[in-house]
């Protein structure tokens, strides 16, 4: 049965988690239409994803609406399912940070048994929402280079191995305002080539900067090329940022600065000048090191098939025709979180 759903996201970030998603959608038959707001305004998916706005959403009626932010507007119709924004990194305590249920989702798709024990827990407690372990969407194309975006990112590479540096917008953690120098140090020796992005919400002048780097021995790639350039990269570099995770599941080395909770898969410092030493150890892995890699890839995403998306509309058919069981009332601040959505996206009809 043909059905019409609805992708929500308030970040550029949530392109990429999207839009695996909307793919297997479409290749169901079903109609995809996108509302983006904030952050993400403005922001599009390729046809035959129909973008719409806050009205033409509510008049959609959608069968389930799959959101990549922290939130959902709950006066827009069918099944709100979080797909999540990013990996548990640890920025925030559990209570404000990936394990904060705010009473707007009905069915949470986790991406491994890392997020799943924590969130059947809760579930046991709330009684209001559902969850099933389907993998992360985002990570579908991680594993297959259909249209071959990291082949051509490579490319310039030639016989070099590549490095991707990737940095969180989170001033007291983010690497870039300490790295540059030493990054650039490298890219100037030209051994290696390097990928280098940055989060969206860092400042304008360190785009600058790292795009300044760009030329013979190293590009500068956009947000929605993020997945592409972790499956072209040998080694990762990078501080907080939830891509270390990411490019773990890969079982790819990865070189953390002065990361705010360091384990056995990375490689962390916390000095500038110790960067070319540990690239070197990256590049020449230590068996300890692949074993803590393949460990942990196995305990926040182990699907390595790129059929995540499958899963998530599969889950979420089930949960519409009742196999999840019955769901409790959304609590009373769930109530007091409508009216706010409500009033910040200016919508006041029922």
């Amino acid at each position: 049965m043909m059905a019409d759903y609805l992708l929500f996201a308030s970040e550029r970030y949530a392109l990429p988690i999207l839009q695996p998603l909307a793919q297997a959608l479409q290749a169901a038959g079903h109609g995809v239409h996108a509302w983006f707001v904030d952050g993400a305004a403005g922001a599009e998916l390729p046809a035959p994803v129909r973008m719409i706005g806050l009205h033409e959403a509510v008049a959609l009626k959608p069968r389930a609406v799959f959101s990549a932010a922290n939130w959902v507007p709950p006066f827009v119709s069918g099944a709100k399912v979080q797909l999540f924004h990013g990996f548990n990194v640890e920025k925030r305590s559990d209570e404000r940070g990936h394990f904060r249920v705010r009473g707007l989702f009905d069915l949470y798709c986790t991406q491994g048994p890392a997020t799943t024990a924590p969130f059947r827990a809760l579930a046991a407690q709330a009684g209001h929402f559902a969850v099933v372990e389907t993998g992360w969407p985002k990570l579908d194309p991680l594993f297959r280079d259909d249209e071959g975006a990291s082949a051509a990112l490579r490319a310039p590479a030639g016989s070099r191995p590549v490095v991707m540096f990737a940095s969180t917008f989170t001033e007291r953690l983010s690497a870039a305002p300490h790295l540059f120098d030493a990054i650039a140090a490298e890219v100037a020796r030209g051994d290696r080539y390097w990928l280098l992005t940055l989060h969206p919400k860092c400042p304008p002048e360190l785009f600058a900067r790292y795009r300044s780097l760009a030329g013979a021995n190293a590009a500068f790639f956009e947000t929605e090329q993020l997945v592409a350039a972790q499956r072209a990269a040998d080694v990762l570099l990078a501080d907080t940022t939830s891509v270390v995770s990411e490019f773990v599941v890969q079982r790819k080395p990865v070189v953390t600065f002065r990361n705010r909770a360091p384990k056995p898969h990375m490689l962390d410092f916390d000095d500038p000048a110790q960067l070319p030493q540990m690239l070197e150890r990256a590049f020449a892995p230590e068996p300890s090191l692949l074993a803590a890699l393949s460990a942990y890839a196995d305990s926040i995403h182990p699907y390595r098939d790129g059929r995540s998306s499958t899963r998530v509309i599969a889950a979420t058919e089930a949960l519409l025709n009742g196999e999840l069981g019955t769901l409790r009332r959304k609590p009373l601040s769930s109530w007091w979180r409508a009216l706010q959505i409500r009033r910040e996206l200016g919508y006041w009809r029922p």
